[in-house]
């Protein structure tokens, strides 16, 4: 069957990328819908701060009419001049299980990266790392939690086919409330040390100073990743962004900041897993969406530890085992039952080894790709 390929551009098309997840997981019991707008925002068809730092190009794939699959291909300035790279990135992509129009969707966004002068390509990010990014390829039996991606097993097995390699593996470790009574008493002989050591002073997220201090999160973000791979720094808009989005989400009980002589050198947070509600409410805030979004919080018993990071001179201090030690009882009296840390690259020894020596277990895989163009 002929596959057409159109450059998204107009109205309709712009609606049809974003409503084909709905006709590819139809009958798929764990999809998770994207929240509309946020999707919106990030493909680029609403303003984003990402986008004054990049550009991107959408496709869509036509079958008898009907669309079929789509792809992103974007070029992030803001990476490829921190790294002194050419490269570029694909990223929201969707199919039905067809080679013919899968390698049609790469062979576009490679062909319109080629012309603005990228040499590689990089993803599925959607559409960097600070934000969705990786292709699920082991965990299919479970639900993603929040702001993790999610696919149909077969995209592994069209992306190798359309000629790209892996590159690298993020992992996602669950754990469960009942863990924390049998870890290792060397865990806390460690956290004790640090907190000596340091003087360390531990505090939640402050309500009276709420949108300074999800500010200094995303702060000590930027600063502690700064020699991870493929990093690049949230720009001071794309901050600020967050910062407001996430404002009603952020459970403080969910949070932890490690401050040493009164300067923050460490943050974690937690952010429940709103999946299930999203699902309940097919991804729409408005017009009532967002109230059963976020009523009664206490009945979410999951949370997703999002980011544990710690400025590069405290790092390999146990300063992260530090700020979890704080989310302990709080996560305790919520009545959380179930934990995921996610994600964490699997060059990251350091953090997959002391998840492992608390007990939890890695059980699902992202995988991201790259390809020479």
């Amino acid at each position: 069957m002929a596959v057409t390929i159109q450059s998204v551009a107009s109205k309709k098309e712009k609606k049809q990328f974003l409503h084909l997840p709905w006709q590819i997981y139809r009958q798929d019991a764990n999809w998770i819908p994207p929240l509309r707008q946020n999707q919106k925002e990030l493909a680029g068809f609403a303003p984003h701060p990402f986008y004054k730092q990049a550009e991107s190009q959408t496709f869509l794939a036509y079958q008898d009419g009907q669309p079929v699959g789509r792809i992103s291909a974007i070029i992030n300035h803001a990476h490829n001049q921190r790294h002194q790279e050419k490269r570029g990135f694909f990223g929201f992509f969707e199919t039905i299980d067809d080679e013919k129009v899968a390698c049609s969707l790469f062979e576009a966004a490679q062909n319109w990266l080629r012309e603005k002068g990228m040499t590689t390509l990089r993803g599925p990010l959607n559409p960097s790392l600070n934000y969705e990014c990786g292709l699920l390829v082991d965990g299919f039996d479970t639900a993603p939690l929040f702001m993790m991606t999610y696919n149909r097993p077969y995209y592994e097995k069209l992306i190798l086919r359309a000629g790209f390699e892996k590159e690298i593996d993020l992992y996602a470790f669950w754990g469960h409330v009942d863990m924390i009574e049998k870890l290792d008493q060397k865990l806390f002989f460690i956290i004790e040390e640090a907190k000596k050591r340091f003087d360390i002073q531990l505090r939640r997220l402050d309500r009276k100073r709420f949108n300074k201090d999800v500010r200094l999160f995303l702060d000590i973000y930027n600063q502690s990743l700064v020699s991870t791979w493929g990093f690049v720094p949230m720009s001071e808009e794309e901050i600020d962004h967050t910062s407001h989005s996430l404002k009603h989400l952020i459970a403080p009980e969910m949070t932890s900041i490690a401050e040493i002589d009164g300067r923050p050198v460490g943050a974690m947070f937690g952010l429940l897993d709103y999946n299930p509600r999203i699902k309940n409410i097919d991804g729409r805030l408005f017009p009532t969406g967002f109230l059963k979004l976020l009523w009664n919080k206490k009945r979410i018993k999951k949370v997703r530890l999002i980011s544990t990071n710690v400025i590069p001179e405290y790092q390999k201090w146990g300063v992260g085992l530090v700020l979890l030690s704080r989310l302990g009882p709080e996560i305790i009296n919520w009545g959380i039952e179930e934990v995921e840390f996610s994600w964490v690259l699997e060059n990251n020894t350091l953090s997959r080894k002391t998840l492992e020596r608390g007990g939890a277990k890695q059980t699902k895989t992202y995988r991201v790709f790259h390809k020479d163009l």
